[in-house]
């Protein structure tokens, strides 16, 4: 269930703003229809959270056709105009480098980087975002951005690294599938973070885009001798905190519900 600044919400008006096969429409058919009470301060607030987690299934796959590589962390590049590749196998931007213009080079350059499924999952989420807010705005809030794993993803999107159970999963979260088995020998092989694009399938750095079955037959292969615990989906999910990234940004967002206007 929907409520806007505590009364139930009118779904099927705000639902004629969007496509009716759309991302948003599949995301508030799903909210309104479950058990869990959602809460908004305004139809804005909703508008920009379907705004983001459609933005988020369109840049996993404009990632997954520019033709980012698939590296373990030891074996990490970038493009040096934009990015130093630390020890470590991450990515600092440059200085004088803006943010933006480094994230979009990792979209129209893909095959001059190599990475790991997590650093994917978080180039995703920052090229949603900036095709959510303006690029000044974007700008301003991620000086100094680092790609590498979770713990280095800038404030605004720390959530993204953080799974929780969730009474309901959406397009748009990352989701990860484990594999408890794994062959020591391909430790990259341990899990597969994967972005919810809403059709059944999952898009996976290094994967593709695949349906969840496809997904833990790949990771299967991946066991150790002997092993007797398959790969699964986890019942959890990582995302924004939409609320927070709302009040920094749902002044300048692009894209809300055309009722907030």
């Amino acid at each position: 269930m929907i409520y806007i600044n505590g009364a139930p919400a009118d779904t099927g008006a705000i639902a004629r703003a969007y496509p009716v096969a759309g991302i948003e429409n599949l995301c508030l058919s799903k909210l309104a229809k479950s058990g869990y009470a959602y809460n908004y301060a305004s139809v804005g607030e909703l508008g920009f959270e379907l705004s983001l987690r459609r933005a988020t299934v369109e840049r996993a796959g404009r990632l997954l056709r520019a033709g980012l590589n698939f590296e373990t962390f030891r074996e990490a590049y970038c493009n040096k105009r934009f990015w130093l590749r630390s020890p470590d196998g991450g990515f600092e931007l440059r200085r004088g480098v803006l943010p933006a213009a480094a994230i979009r080079d990792i979209y129209e350059n893909g095959r001059a980087y190599g990475t790991e499924c997590a650093t994917a999952m978080q180039i995703v989420y920052y090229g949603a975002l900036l095709d959510t807010v303006p690029a000044g705005s974007f700008n301003s809030r991620f000086i100094g951005i680092r790609l590498m794993n979770w713990h280095d993803i800038s404030a605004p999107l720390r959530e993204t690294g953080m799974m929780r159970r969730a009474s309901d999963t959406l397009p748009g979260d990352r989701r990860y599938f484990a594999n408890p088995d794994v062959d020591l020998t391909a430790p990259e092989l341990q899990g597969e973070n994967v972005i919810d694009m809403g059709d059944g399938t999952y898009y996976g750095h290094g994967f593709g885009r695949l349906r969840a079955e496809q997904i833990v037959s790949q990771l299967n292969r991946a066991r150790r001798p002997g092993a007797r615990r398959e790969a699964y989906l986890m019942d959890t999910a990582g995302r924004p905190d939409y609320k927070k990234l709302y009040g920094m940004f749902g002044g300048t967002a692009r894209s809300t519900h055309p009722q907030a206007r």
